[in-house]
């Protein structure tokens, strides 16, 4: 048997400190198993799908009923349809109303004697041949026809999580007149399209619970037009939000 200098035997400080080990080790078990399943797995996992394999279905812009390229994508939610919605109304969003002979008169007169319509239908645009599932607004100085609207489509596949990705086009409408390409009533939307985008970012982050992402170059196209002939340009970036959103109030 070893013997300390002191003439006690060894072996009982040795058992304490394996003693203390195994404690520490059972303690540190379900810690562990916690930062482990709940924060290093998903963050992996995040990694490695940074980039939504639906993204590679859905193009970079929508395009009108008659095919013509519309506005650019430029803003993309990742999870259910709940926490984008509820992430919309929590930032004091508003949907807007499908489009009917009345909704189409209401804004036209609204128009006219500049009075609020908060829920204002939204033209329809498509991606993948499906019109927008969501259309969201935020009214401008009172004035119907200038407003902050987003469109957004479901797309799919899911990613290996079994998230969804909505994928949107934010714009600010500037006023209502004829479109440059069919002559019909339409809103024109202001050029740049990064600021509409990027308000509407700092909208749903106000909330707090929602990672933000960017993907570089999403749009070949930084200049052009959209349906209705409006000039806009943009840094072809791509913002990207995933996460729990808030409740809304």
């Amino acid at each position: 048997m070893n013997i300390n200098t002191d003439g006690r035997p060894l072996w009982p400080r040795r058992r304490r400190l394996l003693l203390y080990l195994l404690a520490a080790v059972a303690l540190g078990l379900p810690a562990g198993y916690v930062a482990l399943a709940y924060k290093f797995v998903p963050s992996a996992w995040r990694w490695v799908e940074r980039r939504h394999p639906a993204l590679d279905t859905v193009g970079q812009r929508a395009v009108t009923a008659a095919g013509i390229p519309g506005d650019p994508l430029n803003l993309a939610f990742v999870g259910s349809q709940e926490d984008l919605v509820r992430a919309l109304l929590a930032a004091g969003w508003t949907p807007a109303d499908p489009v009917t002979l009345r909704s189409a008169l209401r804004i036209a007169v609204d128009s006219v004697a500049h009075r609020s319509y908060p829920q204002a239908p939204v033209s329809p645009l498509f991606v993948n041949g499906r019109v927008q599932d969501l259309a969201f607004e935020l009214p401008a100085h009172g004035d119907p026809s200038q407003r902050h609207h987003v469109r957004f489509w479901a797309t799919g596949p899911h990613d290996a999580l079994d998230r969804a990705l909505w994928i949107g086009a934010a714009t600010f409408d500037i006023g209502v007149g004829l479109s440059h390409t069919t002559g019909q009533i339409t809103h024109h939307i202001a050029p740049d399209v990064d600021v509409e985008r990027d308000r509407l970012v700092q909208d749903l982050q106000s909330g707090g619970g929602l990672e933000l992402s960017w993907i570089e170059d999403f749009q070949a196209q930084r200049n052009g037009r959209n349906g209705g002939g409006d000039r806009f340009f943009t840094d072809g970036r791509l913002a990207v939000l995933e996460g729990n959103a808030p409740a809304a109030p």
